[in-house]
Parts: structure tokens; C-alpha cells; sequence
């Protein structure tokens, strides 16, 4: 997965999902879409106001489970500053990975 970045100071977070028309099928570019969707949902609540994301998933993410792609996108957060303290750990709803 890649993020992009953009502080833009105000309102309220928002992320673009995009995937490369070369890394599958229209089926399979839209559950990754999905996916990452999701995963920001969960996590949404504990990003910072301003920040516009754009989440890249490349061909080895979209093989990938939700827990794994939630997993990814918490920590690339966490690093860059962008969660608060108290976001879950894990994907909420575990035991209904999308794959």
C-alpha cells in the first residue's frame, strides 16, 4: 500500500482509493476499493481533522485480507502522526475477513 498526504488544516479527513487498471480485473480492483474504504471507516473516527488521504494498493495488497490491509493502513498512519491514541488495534469484526 502508498499513501499520499495532503494537510489541508481543516474539516474533517477524507480518502481517495485508488488501483491500477494493471493490477486485476474490474472485480478485483473494486473489492480493493472496498476494502480500503472500509478500513478508513473503522479507523476514521481517530485521524486527524485536515488530512486528505489517497491509498494506492498494488497487486500484493489486493491477494491481501482485510485484517492485513487495516493493519498496513493504522501503521502507516501511526508513523506519520496522522492517529490519535485509543484506534483499535485490530480489524473490529476479525472474524469476517473479506477474502
Amino acid at each position: 500500500m502508498r499513501l499520499l498526504f495532503l494537510d489541508t488544516g481543516e474539516g474533517a479527513p477524507r480518502l481517495g482509493a485508488a488501483v491500477g487498471k494493471r493490477q486485476g480485473s474490474s472485480v478485483v480492483r473494486s473489492r480493493g476499493r472496498r476494502v480500503l474504504r472500509e478500513a478508513f471507516r473503522v479507523c476514521r473516527p481517530w485521524v486527524r481533522d485536515g488530512i486528505w488521504i489517497v491509498a494506492m494498493l498494488r497487486s500484493a495488497g489486493l491477494e491481501s485480507g482485510t485484517n492485513e490491509i487495516y493493519a498496513e493502513l493504522v501503521r502507516l498512519l501511526g508513523r506519520e502522526g496522522f492517529l490519535s491514541s485509543g484506534y483499535p488495534q485490530v480489524f473490529p469484526r476479525s472474524g469476517t475477513d473479506l477474502k
